[in-house]
């Protein structure tokens, strides 16, 4: 690592347990909100493209098909961006990583408004996946170094919702700069303004671990761990250890088998996530006749249904199941499958396809969430970052296939086929993560140290 990037020292500890308590709060609250809005933005300039697809297609004759290798091109640097990034920022300061991305991905989404290339939009949306790497795991690290696990997956699930959020507000952002402005150009320069001034805004907003602000590491300002007879604390002190990059990667992710298990879910889950996404204003169009407008209401509508789902299943996990994801996971799973069924039988009635698509956002960003924490908590607290990047990347190449491929499932089986390669999808995401039930997080802490 180079410069700024290197991850911020450790500095003097406080000494006032008052202080320590008042500013802790203080950049817990700070470093959430920016790792919030942050990500909110990130999802500004990548869900943007497929609001304007149906416009882009007509202007300039483009077959689904032809986008459709353009998402995956997407999908596959993003994916493979998240696990390399993951390894990267493990071991790099998440203030400028984060914010670096951001600003990238905002000038590369104002050149795509200006090209009309075919071979010009996959190579520009293929960087732009690239760089959109850089967004997840910088806050899968701060969110590891800055809350605890009983209630990591809360704060997770708040966080969670930037997703949703962000998917929610851009559909709405897009249609009222194409109508204002008159050119789906202008669905690519306005999230990409927004995406430069915010990446900006990071860099103010964000700082690395609570050490480097003179803060005990969260396992000891909130110890989920009891004394032993002499009075002594088990220590963070193994946790708190920085890892070489191959333990990280040998040690702590490719070795696991938990996580294999998480990541072809995840591959699967994403393959339902993105074929609803990126397809819904297409589908809603051409198979039930909505207008675009509505169709890009409906589709607003996956987000809505996904903040909700996110938040209950954090809730869930926590407080119900005591930290198990597993379980929550396993039950939004099969709900997902019901839900994608509810979505393929919606006639052209609009509230039907509104009410089916926040049912389908509902069940598939819980799996999707607590997939992320379960990566976190299974590996180890310095690999966070490169084990959800690899379940991420396993995500974005399930994506793949809702580009292209299901594209290709399109043309030759039309809509049934590919819903009935969406159900298939889901009910493979339960079964692979039933081995998970019981699973809490890895043992990390073996070191112990007298308190005082």
């Amino acid at each position: 690592m180079f410069g700024i990037l290197k991850p911020a020292p450790h500095v003097e500890r406080l000494k006032d347990p008052a202080q320590v308590k008042k500013k802790y709060r203080y950049w817990q609250l700070r470093t959430l909100t920016g790792m919030y809005i942050g990500y909110v933005v990130y999802y500004f300039a990548r869900k943007n493209l497929p609001i304007v697809l149906p416009l882009m297609m007509e202007q300039l004759n483009l077959t689904m098909v032809d986008i459709g290798w353009i998402l995956t091109a997407t999908s596959l640097t993003y994916g493979f961006s998240k696990f390399t990034r993951g390894i990267i920022s493990d071991r790099s300061n998440p203030r400028y990583f984060m914010a670096f991305g951001l600003i990238i991905t905002g000038v590369i989404n104002v050149i795509f408004g200006m090209s009309s290339s075919i071979i010009v939009f996959g190579i520009l949306w293929g960087l732009n996946g690239w760089f959109q790497g850089c967004g997840w795991p910088p806050c899968s690290r701060l969110l590891t170094h800055w809350y605890g696990q009983k209630e990591r997956g809360r704060w997770w699930a708040v966080w969670n919702t930037s997703h949703n959020l962000g998917g929610f507000l851009i559909p709405l952002i897009v249609v009222q700069a194409v109508v204002y402005f008159g050119s789906w150009r202008y669905g690519l320069w306005v999230p990409g303004a927004i995406a430069i001034v915010t990446g900006l805004f990071l860099i103010n907003l964000l700082r690395d671990t609570p050490q480097s602000l003179g803060l005990p590491p969260v396992e000891e300002f909130k110890p989920e761990v009891k004394k032993s007879e002499e009075g002594a604390v088990a220590a963070p002190l193994k946790a708190e250890e920085e890892l070489t990059t191959r333990e990280i990667l040998f040690k702590y992710v490719l070795s696991n088998p938990y996580i294999w298990l998480l990541a072809a879910a995840y591959f699967f889950l994403t393959i339902v996530r993105q074929g609803v996404s990126d397809w819904g204003v297409v589908y809603l169009q051409q198979a039930r006749g909505l207008s675009y407008s509505k169709a890009a209401v409906v589709t607003s509508l996956f987000e809505i249904g996904g903040l909700c789902g996110s938040l209950a299943s954090g809730w869930l996990s926590d407080i119900v199941f005591k930290g198990k994801r597993g379980p929550v996971s396993v039950l939004f799973a099969f709900l997902v499958v019901g839900a994608v069924t509810a979505f393929w039988m919606t006639g052209s009635s609009w509230l039907l396809a509104c009410c089916a698509m926040f049912g389908v956002g509902f069940s598939i960003y819980g799996p999707q969430m607590l997939i992320g924490i379960a990566a976190a908590e299974l590996s180890h607290k310095k690999a966070s970052a490169t084990a959800t990047g690899f379940a991420g990347c396993f995500a974005y190449i399930g994506g793949a296939v809702a580009g292209g491929p299901l594209a290709m499932f399109n043309r030759q089986g039309g809509w049934d086929a590919v819903f009935a390669a969406l159900i298939v999808s889901s009910i493979i995401v339960a079964l692979l993560l039933i081995p998970l039930w019981s699973k809490t997080h890895r043992k990390e802490r073996s070191a112990v140290a007298t308190t005082g």
